[in-house]
């Protein structure tokens, strides 16, 4: 599920109480964020503490007060991820400095909130090794144009280390041939095109795809779309990331892998690959679009390999 500007309907009725608070309200929602998947999560996060917030017993906007915020902050640790609490919270401050912008309420009761503290060593996506990967791959029954657009989907994103979002916004068009190579133009956060030429076997798995789903006629259509069940072919809409997840995780199960993957799981699978084989820190991430190598070293697994070796040592 993806939240567009004009799907902002619900309002909780602490806002709605206001008419000037409803209407900043949406207008934040609809114009101030651009990316679909950070605002549906900022959406979430102000249904959520509203509604909690007023089932606590307030009974205005202007009536919620640091303390609120941080009890919700905590009841939430209790049950989520800290990066999860902290891109809420993020979500409330600014929804609330917006408020305080508009001046519907006179100040921003979220801001003297501590946000918790998180330290990030490795990233949490589950990786495959590269026999796993091969075996997922391989797994897929590429004689239906559902199995191609998978193996094409995966292969994308373990070759390109591609966001499973950026992934899913390319179009047709972004597949294109330059110095005798198909590349890929990935629609990464911010705006920002990042183009790269495709390793031959995925260059074999999109030109197959592509083909054979006569894609070519609509180079503006989605290049991964969903599956229409009515008709029973590829549909017109783009394939959201839920359906995207449910695809990964049958795909895992068909091919007998018991780690439990998700959409991130093949960018850090691809760059730590890339790293065994020899590949530099530095080049995987500008492979990886990443303005920074510690972003990429969240993403190698390496270390994995050196400490199951070393386990065994460990006798009794």
């Amino acid at each position: 599920m993806e939240t567009t500007p004009a799907s902002i309907r619900f309002v909780p009725s602490l806002i709605a109480k206001e008419p000037a608070a409803a209407r900043h309200f949406v207008e934040f929602f609809s114009a101030t964020i651009r990316n679909p998947n950070t605002r549906l999560a900022y959406y979430q996060s102000a249904i959520r503490f509203l509604t909690w917030a007023e089932g606590f017993g307030v009974r205005t906007l202007s009536s919620v007060e640091p303390v609120h915020v941080a009890a919700w902050v905590e009841l939430n640790l209790q049950s989520h991820a800290i990066a999860t609490v902290k891109q809420r919270l993020a979500g409330l401050k600014m929804l609330f400095d917006w408020l305080v912008v508009r001046r519907v309420i006179n100040v921003n009761p979220a801001q003297s909130v501590r946000s918790p503290r998180q330290t990030i060593g490795k990233g949490k996506a589950p990786v495959l090794d590269p026999s796993e990967a091969r075996r997922l791959i391989a797994a897929i029954d590429v004689s239906t144009d559902i199995g191609l657009r998978d193996r094409a989907l995966i292969g994308t994103m373990l070759y390109t280390f591609g966001r499973i979002g950026a992934v899913l916004m390319m179009r047709v068009r972004d597949v294109y041939p330059q110095n005798r190579r198909l590349w890929v133009r990935l629609h990464e956060k911010g705006g920002k095109l990042h183009d790269m030429p495709c390793h031959h076997e995925l260059e074999e798995w999109l030109s197959e795809y592509i083909e054979r789903c006569s894609l070519l006629p609509d180079p503006h259509g989605w290049l991964f779309p969903s599956w229409d069940r009515e008709s029973g072919s590829l549909g017109s809409n783009r394939l959201a990331h839920p359906n995207a997840f449910v695809m990964v995780k049958r795909r895992a199960r068909a091919a007998g892998i018991e780690t439990q993957i998700n959409n991130h799981s093949f960018r850090a699978t691809g760059i730590t690959a890339y790293l065994l084989n020899g590949g530099t820190l530095e080049k995987a991430a500008k492979m990886a679009n990443h303005a920074s190598t510690r972003t990429t070293q969240l993403y190698d697994r390496r270390d994995d390999q050196i400490v199951l070796g070393e386990i065994e040592k460990v006798r009794f």
